[in-house]
C-alpha cells in the first residue's frame, strides 16, 4: 500500500510537471525575495546596495534526486533624485527544474523604480512606488526521460522501447521575452515600525509556451497583491504579519502568517531574531467535462515555520513547509525548505526616511 500510494504521488508530480507552464515559481519566505514579488520593490531599502540569494527544494521526500528545486538571486540599488526621491535599478536571474524530465526554466530581467515621497518628515513619511521590468528566459524538457500511457504493457510493466503517440512535440526547448509592472505604498514611522501594501501584473506579453511549433498555448498572466509591515509593541518585542494573494489563470495561491521579532542588540549594533508561523491554501481546479461543469475548490497546501536573523547589514532565513494537503500520505507531511540571505551595502550617511526591512 505504501508503494501504491508513493506511486500515486510520483503520478500526480509528473502531471503536474507538464502543466506547470501555466504557474510560477513561489517562496514561501516572499518576503525575502523582493525583486520576485514585485518589480516596485526595487531599490527600496535602507541602504544604498542589496544582494540576496534564494533556494527552495521541495517533495524530495518523494522524488529524491529528481525534486523541484528552485535558486534566485538579484541585485539592487537606490539612486538618490533629488532630496527626498529616488530611483531604483535592479536585475534578476532564477532558474528552476522539477521532476526526472528535468522540466526547467531559466530568467534573467532587469527592473526600475521610481519611489516618490507623498508627505512626512525626514524619518517619517510615506512613499508610492512605481516599477517594472522586462527580460528574457528559457523553457527546456528531456522528452527521453518522460513515460507515457501508451508504453505500459498492459500487465502492471512499463517499456520504454514501446513507441509513443507524442509526436506533436518537435522542440526540447525555446526562448520568450517576459514583462511585468507593480506598483507600492509604504509608510514609515522608525527602523522597526512600517506598513505596505502593493500588487504586481506579471506576463504583460502572454508569450507562448508549446514545446510544439504547430501549438500556440500562451503563458497565464499572474495577479500578485501583498501586504505587512511591522510593529513594535515593547521595546524588545515587535509582530511583523504579512500575506500574498496570487491569481494566474485558473490557479489560486494564498500565504498568509506573522512572526514574532525580538531585539537582541543595542544602539552601536543591530540584531534581531524572528520566528513565525504562516499558512499556504490553493485551489483545487477540476474543467469541465461532457455534462459536467467546471469545480473549483479551496484546500490547505502547507503549514510553514520560519525564522530568521539580522545582524546590523546582514539577514538569513529558513523555512519550513509541513504538507497538510491529500499528498501528505505519501510525502509523510514532508513538503520543502527554504533558504534566503540578504546582504546591504550602506554609505555612511544616511539619505531619507528609513524603509521596510525586506
Amino acid at each position: 500500500m505504501k508503494n501504491l500510494k508513493n506511486l500515486l504521488a510520483v503520478c500526480f508530480l509528473f502531471l503536474m510537471t507538464l502543466s506547470l507552464h501555466a504557474q510560477d515559481i513561489h517562496f514561501s519566505q516572499f518576503y525575502l525575495s523582493p525583486l520576485n514579488l514585485n518589480p516596485a520593490m526595487t531599490g527600496v531599502m535602507n541602504c544604498n546596495i542589496r544582494l540576496v540569494s534564494n533556494y527552495r527544494n521541495q517533495w524530495g521526500s518523494i522524488l529524491r534526486s529528481n525534486a523541484f528545486s528552485t535558486y534566485s538571486v538579484s541585485y539592487d540599488q537606490k539612486i538618490p533624485v533629488g532630496r527626498y526621491d529616488y530611483f531604483g535599478v535592479g536585475g534578476t536571474f532564477w532558474g528552476d527544474r522539477a521532476g526526472e524530465s528535468n522540466f526547467a526554466t531559466l530568467t534573467g530581467k532587469i527592473s526600475g523604480s521610481y519611489s516618490k515621497r507623498m508627505g512626512g518628515t525626514r524619518k517619517f513619511g510615506n512613499y508610492l512606488v512605481v516599477g517594472a521590468e522586462a527580460g528574457l528566459a528559457q523553457r527546456s524538457i528531456d522528452f527521453l526521460n518522460l513515460r507515457w500511457g501508451t508504453q505500459h504493457d498492459g500487465e502492471g510493466g512499463f517499456d520504454p522501447n514501446l513507441p509513443t503517440q507524442e509526436t506533436r512535440f518537435d522542440r526540447d526547448n525555446f526562448l520568450f521575452a517576459d514583462v511585468a509592472a507593480g506598483l507600492l505604498w509604504f509608510m514609515v514611522k522608525d527602523e522597526n515600525t512600517n506598513f505596505y501594501i502593493g500588487g504586481s501584473f506579471h506576463h504583460l506579453n502572454r508569450a507562448d509556451q508549446s514545446f510544439s511549433s504547430q501549438d500556440n498555448d500562451l503563458l497565464y498572466s499572474r495577479v500578485t497583491g501583498h501586504i505587512g509591515g511591522e510593529f513594535l509593541v515593547g521595546d524588545k518585542f515587535g509582530l511583523v504579519p504579512g500575506a500574498i494573494v496570487m491569481k494566474q489563470g485558473p490557479s489560486l495561491e494564498v500565504n498568509a502568517g506573522t512572526s514574532l521579532k525580538f531585539l537582541l542588540g543595542n544602539r552601536l549594533e543591530y540584531q534581531a531574531f524572528q520566528i513565525g508561523l504562516w499558512g499556504r491554501l490553493g485551489n483545487k481546479f477540476v474543467p469541465a467535462g461532457e455534462g459536467t461543469s467546471e469545480k473549483v475548490s479551496i484546500l490547505g497546501d502547507a503549514a510553514i515555520i520560519s525564522t530568521r536573523f539580522d545582524y546590523n547589514n546582514f539577514s538569513l532565513g529558513f523555512s519550513y513547509d509541513i504538507n497538510i494537503s491529500p499528498l501528505k500520505a505519501a510525502s509523510n507531511s514532508n513538503g520543502g525548505f527554504e533558504f534566503a540571505m540578504v546582504y546591504k551595502i550602506c554609505n555612511q550617511a544616511r539619505r531619507g526616511v528609513y524603509c521596510p526591512n525586506f
